[in-house]
């Protein structure tokens, strides 16, 4: 299933996972998009859709990013990756936007989406 947008991930099936577990997902980059050219007054920015298969079914993760400066770019806002994982804590719990931030943040940072970005940055100016 490869989305053609983040949100669509919310419409995949729901994954639980265990929050802090090692990842047992291999991430694989599915596409990256720039959405808003910079210009003098407005910074680059776009989006990056990520993808795994688990035994439960498929995962995706997907966010915005900012190009900060020249080749540097970051994600626009980390309290907001899109996602279908479920996480749970140690009893079972499901965990809140807020508990899940930091380990969707774990897995994000992970990932070697700057350079997809930048890869779809230089397409971008061809």
């Amino acid at each position: 299933m490869t989305p053609t947008t983040p949100w669509s991930i919310r419409a995949w099936p729901p994954i639980l996972w265990q929050a802090g577990r090692e990842s047992q997902l291999h991430f694989h980059h599915l596409s990256t998009r720039v959405t808003m050219p910079g210009d003098r007054k407005s910074r680059t920015a776009g989006q990056t859709i990520w993808g795994g298969h688990s035994a439960a079914g498929e995962a995706g993760v997907a966010w915005d990013w900012v190009q900060v400066c020249g080749e540097v770019v970051a994600m626009a806002d980390p309290m907001c990756v899109v996602t279908n994982l479920r996480l749970v804590g140690e009893e079972g719990e499901v965990l809140t936007a807020l508990e899940s931030a930091r380990f969707l943040n774990e897995i994000v940072h992970a990932l070697p989406w700057q350079t997809e970005v930048q890869r779809a940055l230089q397409v971008g100016e061809a």
